[in-house]
C-alpha cells in the first residue's frame, strides 16, 4: 500500500461521526444539518432539462479538454463577470468534475516528489489541501488565519527557508470556513512571491457567485488582468483558477466545473488527465454549458441566501460571536462565551437539540502553536429559509440555556 495514505487524517464528517457516536438525541426535535456545505435548494429545471436532452451523449466516449462548446461557454462567463480579456478556450481553459478532484489532481502534476517540496494552505482550509500535497510527496506548510485581518492570512510570517521550497499554494477566496475575500493588494503580494520564488498559486473559487453585498469578489484572474499579468508574455503566468457549478447552480451531483489560467501548467494538466481519465460525461457538458451561459438562476439563488443571512444572523449574534461574512454560505462563529469549546458545543447541542454543526478544529490544524478554528464552528445555511431559522432559534435557546446555568452556578 502506498505509506503517504498513512498521513491522511479522518475526513472532518467521519470525526464528527466518532463525536456524536453512542450520543442519545432528544427525540423531541427533528434532525437538521448545518454541518455539510451541500447546497440544498432546488436545482433549475432548465439544467435538469438539458441533462435528459442530451442522455444521448452516453453513447461516446468523452474527449478529457472537453467540447469547444463547453470551453466557449466558460470564456464566454468569465469574460463576462470578470471584465477580463477572454481566455483562449483551446489553451487556457480544461473542464473538470468539479473543483475537488482538480485541486487534489493538480498537486500531482505541479509537485516534484523527490525535491522535498512544500505547499502552502491556509488554516483552517478545505481538506482537500493537506491529502492532495501528502499524495504528492510534499508536505503542507500552514499559514494561519487571523480574525483582525478579517480572517487573512499573513504569509510575511512564513520564513524564506520554506518560501524557497514552495512549489505549490492552495488559497481559497471566498473562504471556506471563513468567507473572507481577498483584496488587490492581498493578490498584488502574492504574485510577486511566486513570481519570486516560482510556485504555481491554485485559487480555489468555487464560493465566488454567493456575495451578501452589492460589490462580486474579486477573483484571482481579474485581479492578474487588473495588475498587467494578462498581456504580458506568458499571461497569468504561474495562476490557476478553479471554479464549479455545485454552489453557483445548485448541481452537486452533476460533478462540473472548471481550471482557467496559464496555458504552460494547463498543458502539462491536460496530459496528467488523460492519463488519470478525467474526462467529463457528454450530457454533463451539454447541461454545463446551459448553466453557464444563463445568470438569472444565479441571481434568484444568491437572493435566497441573502434573505437567509439576513434573517438568521441577528439571531445568532445574541448569543455567539459571528459576523456576517464577505461571501460563502457558511457562519464561523466563536463560542468561547458560552464555556463550552468546539467540540463539546456540537455534541450538546446535537444531544439536546439534534442540530450539528461542525467543530472548527476539525477543519484546521495545530500550526505556529495555536488551532485556529478551536472554539469556533462552522455552520452552513445551505438548507431552506425555514429550516434555516428553525436551527437557529434552537441555537439560540440551547444558548441561552448555557448562560442560565452558568449564572446560577
Amino acid at each position: 500500500m502506498n505509506p503517504l495514505l498513512a498521513k491522511l487524517q479522518p475526513y472532518p464528517f467521519e470525526k464528527l461521526r466518532q463525536l456524536f457516536a453512542g450520543v442519545t438525541v432528544n427525540p423531541e426535535y427533528a434532525p437538521i444539518s448545518l454541518g455539510m456545505g451541500e447546497p440544498k435548494h432546488p436545482t433549475p429545471a432548465f439544467i435538469e432539462q438539458a441533462l435528459t436532452d442530451n442522455i444521448h451523449g452516453l453513447a461516446s466516449y468523452p474527449t478529457t479538454i472537453g467540447s469547444e462548446a463547453l470551453r466557449t461557454a466558460i470564456a464566454g462567463w468569465l469574460e463576462r463577470r470578470y471584465g477580463i480579456p477572454k481566455l483562449n478556450p483551446a489553451t487556457q481553459i480544461l473542464p473538470v468534475n468539479g473543483s475537488r478532484e482538480a485541486l487534489f489532481a493538480l498537486a500531482q502534476t505541479v509537485i516534484d516528489p523527490s525535491a522535498g517540496s512544500l505547499v502552502i494552505s491556509p488554516n483552517p482550509f478545505y481538506q482537500i489541501y493537506e491529502g492532495a500535497a501528502y499524495l504528492a510527496g510534499a508536505e503542507p506548510y500552514f499559514v494561519n488565519s487571523d480574525p483582525a485581518r478579517n480572517f487573512g492570512c499573513d504569509y510575511d510570517s512564513v520564513p524564506t527557508s520554506v518560501w524557497e521550497k514552495v512549489k505549490l499554494l492552495f488559497l481559497c477566496s471566498p473562504g471556506n470556513p471563513t468567507g473572507a475575500v481577498l483584496t488587490l493588494t492581498d493578490w498584488e503580494h502574492l504574485f510577486a512571491l511566486s513570481e519570486r520564488y516560482d510556485f504555481v498559486i491554485a485559487a480555489d473559487e468555487c464560493y465566488s457567485e454567493i456575495y451578501h453585498g452589492d460589490t462580486p469578489p474579486l477573483g484571482a484572474l481579474q485581479a492578474a488582468h487588473m495588475l498587467g499579468l494578462s498581456t504580458i508574455e506568458r499571461p497569468y503566468a504561474r495562476l490557476v483558477v478553479f471554479s464549479s457549478l455545485s454552489k453557483r447552480s445548485n448541481v452537486p451531483g452533476m460533478r462540473s466545473g472548471f481550471v482557467a489560467g496559464d496555458a504552460e501548467v494547463l498543458k502539462k494538466f491536460l496530459l496528467y488527465r488523460t492519463y488519470h481519465g478525467g474526462a467529463m460525461s457528454p450530457a454533463v457538458q451539454a447541461a454545463s454549458v446551459a448553466a453557464w451561459n444563463d445568470e438569472t438562476h444565479v441571481e434568484e439563488n444568491r437572493a435566497k441566501y441573502r434573505a437567509k443571512f439576513d434573517a438568521i444572523t441577528p439571531l445568532l449574534q445574541s448569543v455567539m460571536d459571528v459576523q456576517l461574512p464577505d461571501a460563502g454560505f457558511y457562519l464561523w462563529a466563536d463560542v468561547s462565551r458560552t464555556g463550552l469549546s468546539d467540540t463539546e458545543f456540537a455534541q450538546r447541542l446535537y444531544a439536546e437539540y439534534n442540530v450539528t454543526v461542525l467543530p472548527g478544529s476539525y477543519l484546521a490544524r495545530d500550526a505556529h502553536g495555536i488551532n485556529p478554528g478551536r472554539n469556533r464552528i462552522r455552520m452552513a445555511l445551505v438548507a431552506e429559509t425555514a429550516e434555516g431559522l428553525e436551527a437557529a432559534l434552537r441555537i439560540v435557546k440551547f444558548c441561552q440555556q448555557l448562560s442560565a446555568s452558568a449564572s446560577t452556578n
